[in-house]
């Protein structure tokens, strides 16, 4: 099984390569989603990241409130999007 994780307070800076990095190091990291702004195209200074559950847990228990590029990252599970109403 794997474990999705919102990562969010990312600096604009932050990669994908880079993530997968600070993840990779508590197992193995199945995919990693940064966010861009729809109308610009720049990033929204958040993620999420596709890890097995074992790895995803001690992720979450040793990066959140880490700083990550001069800002101190929030990592936690993800919870799954709210349905928005269409128009």
């Amino acid at each position: 099984m794997s474990k999705n994780i919102y990562v969010g307070n990312l600096p604009w800076s932050a990669t994908e390569d880079e993530i997968r990095a600070a993840f990779g190091a508590y197992g193995e990291v199945t995919s990693v989603k940064l966010i861009e702004d729809r109308e610009t195209g720049r990033p929204r200074g958040f993620g999420f990241v596709e890890m097995d559950d074992a790895g995803a847990l001690e992720a979450i228990e040793n990066l959140d409130g880490k700083d990550f590029g001069g800002r101190n990252i929030k990592v936690n599970e993800a919870k799954p999007r709210a349905e928005r109403p269409r128009w």
